[in-house]
């Protein structure tokens, strides 16, 4: 029963086969109208609008420059997996074995789908005020602009008379749907520091924390 995880969610779906849908990982089926890696790639595109427009009417004083790191971290891999987790998405989830029920990358896209199928049970205004519930809180988290992991590197790499961190793919791994990207910085002669992603600005950022941290503790 997907009941109490609607209740959760504040939306009661028309047609419950999407939202099973949403849930359902493709360990379980390979099928693209059963499992929820099209409901995904919709969800993906609106969660980016909603908290675009989200931060444009928040923040009417704030310039492009702030306004585009703050949209980064609340659409990142791990913002949306911690909003699964929130939702309870995680408990609902339809995967083949259970160490997937943890997996970051799995977590964001189901949330997503999730997203994408409100979008498609019911139309785009009710999918953006979804987002725009769910996401206020995290709206004021933080007063200040974020600044990115590789933006922090950089100040702190030139502080200390480094010069501009480098980065590289080391590998890609995983399914087209579902890739993990490697990449490592470099930052002279230290050692380098590796981080992985969904893609390969995730898996730089992943990279230059790891980075951050190595030269805070050195």
């Amino acid at each position: 029963m997907l009941e109490p995880l609607e209740n959760i969610l504040g939306y009661h779906f028309k047609n419950k086969q999407l939202l099973q849908q949403a849930l359902t990982h493709s360990s379980v089926t390979s099928h693209i109208g059963s499992n929820y890696e099209r409901l995904e790639f919709l969800g993906d595109r609106v969660l980016g609008v909603a908290v675009a427009n989200a931060l444009y009417t928040t923040f009417p004083n704030e310039p492009e420059g702030s306004l585009s790191p703050r949209h980064t971290h609340l659409v990142c891999k791990e913002t949306v997996a911690q909003m699964a987790k929130q939702l309870g998405l995680d408990k609902y989830m339809r995967i083949a074995t259970e160490d997937i029920r943890d997996n970051e990358n799995v977590l964001c896209d189901v949330c997503e789908a999730v997203i994408g199928a409100i979008f498609m049970d019911a139309d785009c205004q009710t999918a953006l005020d979804f987002v725009q519930k769910h996401w206020q809180p995290l709206l004021h988290k933080d007063m200040t602009p974020p600044k990115d992991f590789k933006t922090r590197l950089q100040e702190i790499a030139h502080a200390k008379g480094f010069s501009t961190p480098v980065y590289e793919q080391i590998s890609r791994s995983g399914s087209e749907h579902e890739p993990v990207f490697v990449m490592a910085v470099r930052v002279d002669n230290l050692a380098p520091q590796t981080g992985s992603g969904h893609n390969k600005k995730l898996a730089e950022q992943a990279a230059a924390a790891k980075m951050i941290t190595f030269l805070e503790n050195s």
